[in-house]
């Protein structure tokens, strides 16, 4: 996969992109991640790319046209067409969103800074606005080192085990189940019995119960959103002792 980004600090995108699972990646060739930085495109000898809004108000915009000009460099060196642009405007990153971005082949963000890009910008040189939740950065970078790490980490070949992506939170639209490891008793905590069971039916069985318990108790609106519990899950979680 290849990440363009537009960014006022690339070195935050690139120190970022050199750590982990996505660090791993380009080390290995499997994601190129390139930055691009709308001063380089600025048409004065300040390198501006923000400037005072129109009707006054405080703070300042990022300017259409170095956006602009940055915007074509990318097309020109093989990007897509149109970036997405991270705002806290935009629709809410969801698992579901992260799995389709991740079947792309290339992927195109743009950060905004200050209060935002002009708003020719996002009508007409995007391709949609993405938001990580409903408060305010500083700036896109944030949220776009989030996208990168989900995104980055479902491209085939990233992860050491990509069967372990299938059994994580929000993938079958519940949250994961406990985990844990050695020592098997740590101040009188024992891990649960059955995970040194050995009999990976019932070990099977016990996490799919425990995810569903968790997403009950913890995120109820998503088993409203999957349109309540089946009858078997109902079941499952009775006979764990489990059913709220």
């Amino acid at each position: 996969m290849r990440i363009d980004v537009i960014t006022l600090f690339p070195d935050f995108i690139k120190t970022a992109a050199d750590i982990g699972v996505v660090g791993r990646a380009k080390a290995r060739g499997l994601i190129e991640i390139a930055t691009w930085n709308p001063r380089d495109f600025a048409l004065d000898n300040y390198r501006s790319a923000d400037e005072r809004p129109y009707g006054g108000g405080p703070g300042m915009v990022m300017m259409v046209d170095p956006l602009r000009r940055a915007l074509d460099a990318v097309r020109t060196a093989g990007g897509p067409e149109k970036a997405i642009y991270l705002s806290p405007q935009g629709a809410r990153l969801t698992q579901r969103k992260v799995e389709e971005l991740a079947r792309r082949d290339k992927l195109f963000l743009l950060c905004g800074r200050y209060e935002g890009v002009d708003a020719r910008v996002s009508e007409h040189l995007v391709d949609g606005e993405l938001s990580i939740g409903d408060y305010v950065l500083a700036g896109g970078e944030v949220a776009s080192v989030v996208v990168l790490e989900a995104v980055g980490r479902l491209v085939p070949g990233v992860m050491g085990n990509d069967a372990s992506a299938d059994e994580e939170s929000f993938a079958d639209g519940l949250l994961e189940y406990p985990q844990y490891t050695r020592p098997a008793s740590f101040r009188d905590w024992e891990v649960p019995e059955i995970l040194r069971s050995g009999d990976h039916a019932r070990i099977a069985a016990w996490r799919r119960a425990q995810a569903l318990a968790r997403t009950v108790r913890d995120r109820p609106d998503l088993i409203d959103r999957r349109g309540g519990l089946t009858d078997d899950e109902r079941a499952l979680l009775e006979g764990h002792g489990l059913l709220p």
